[in-house]
């Protein structure tokens, strides 16, 4: 019951928060397609092409998204994101899995799969902490290649 809330919660934040064009994506059209049409939150947090897909990673903190309305007993404080795209054509990829480690600043380690949300693939975490993140993750995409990226994100 309670990942049932917390996928409502993160299938409410999506469907409510206001979509932007990020500046990242219109020059990103310049590099193949032209296509600088794809929306995201705002917060992209991680952008790269591998092997000709675009990945795309937006961090949201849902207690801002939600003005402090999380559900209560929920630890999860950040919803984790990843849109693919053909970097080529520009159009949307929306079959596939994904599986995302999060290292954070005290060491500890969290592993989820990704689930399909949407056009996005996310999952929430909890990134309590203030400080450095290191975000992992391996996809496999419609081509069957398997891909791998990684960040950081600072909680501040």
């Amino acid at each position: 019951m309670k990942r049932l809330a917390t996928i409502l919660a993160a299938a409410a934040l999506a469907m409510t928060a206001p979509f932007t064009v990020s500046a990242q994506m219109d020059h990103s059209g310049m590099h193949g397609g032209g296509h600088g049409d794809t929306m995201t939150m705002g917060n992209v947090a991680h952008e790269e092409v591998i092997g000709g897909v675009k990945a795309t990673f937006e961090v949201l903190d849902m207690r801002k998204q939600m003005k402090g309305a999380i559900p209560k007993g929920m630890k999860e404080t950040h919803h984790v994101m990843v849109t693919f795209t053909d970097a080529k054509t520009g159009k949307k990829i929306t079959e596939g899995e994904v599986m995302v480690k999060i290292l954070g600043p005290d060491k500890t380690e969290t592993v989820k799969d990704l689930k399909g949300m949407q056009g996005h693939f996310g999952s929430d975490f909890e990134l309590e902490k203030k400080g450095k993140y290191g975000i992992m993750a391996k996809y496999k995409v419609k081509d069957g290649t398997v891909r791998q990226s990684k960040f950081w994100y600072t909680v501040k």
